[in-house]
């Protein structure tokens, strides 16, 4: 088992910043990938950006540039910093991980809203 405790959305106004944090906790040892996603009302949910134990990152198109991922084995969190707000980020924000291709966990969401 695997628990995934996000923090860090909020309002922001287009052109600013938040730094999301996922901390994970239980058989952390076990997760290979994490990763994060967002789901926008009326929108499904999609690849915002993921990071392997290995450090290997991914992208999605729409936040190349302006987010960056990073991990911090120490403290088993993942980061998501978010430069540059734009409206259409505005979205809940959920952290995953991965264990296997099978068996995976989810965070309970936060929500990012960027106003124009």
């Amino acid at each position: 088992q695997v628990q995934l405790v996000e923090s860090g959305g909020g309002l922001v106004q287009a052109g600013g910043s938040l730094r999301l944090s996922c901390a994970a906790s239980g058989t952390i040892f076990s997760i290979n990938v994490m990763g994060w996603y967002r789901q926008a009302p009326g929108k499904q949910r999609e690849l915002v950006a993921r990071i392997t134990k290995g450090g290997s990152t991914n992208y999605a198109d729409s936040v190349k540039g302006r987010f960056t991922i990073s991990r911090d084995n120490t403290k088993n969190t993942v980061y998501l910093q978010m430069n540059s707000l734009k409206p259409e980020d505005t979205a809940v924000y959920y952290c995953k991980a991965d264990l296997s291709s099978i068996t995976y966990y989810w965070g309970q969401g936060t929500q990012v809203t960027v106003s124009s």
